[in-house]
């Protein structure tokens, strides 16, 4: 056996493991259950902690309708580019005693109802 087949070979080896471990361990990257709103969520940094606190905000709206106003209000946008518009024109909601820019506090409810 050549030296270069035996490198070529473990370095091989050493990508499929590295893409095994990605793909299915939490190890590099959070992995979550696919949803119709996955446009949506894929702009939270944690999607657990977002739906913690998005559990302690009062939304009466079913999960459908919500992701519609979201969608909307988003148009294509960043969440920070559309959290900042909010802060700007005072839509702020308190959510468990903290001030939430209103598109933020909607996502982080919406994920809490996924």
């Amino acid at each position: 056996m050549r030296r270069r087949t035996l490198i070529g070979g473990v370095a091989a080896a050493s990508a499929a493991l590295a893409a095994g471990l990605y793909r299915f361990t939490d190890l590099f990257a959070k992995h979550y259950p696919p949803t119709p709103y996955d446009d949506l969520l894929g702009q939270l940094t944690d999607r657990e902690q977002a739906a913690k606190l998005g559990a302690s905000a009062t939304s009466a709206s079913d999960a459908a309708s919500q992701a519609a106003q979201l969608r909307g209000s988003l148009q294509g946008r960043e969440l920070a580019t559309a959290a900042n518009a909010d802060i700007a024109a005072g839509r702020l909601v308190e959510v468990d005693g903290w001030l939430l820019p209103q598109t933020l506090a909607q996502l982080c409810a919406l994920a809490a109802k996924v």
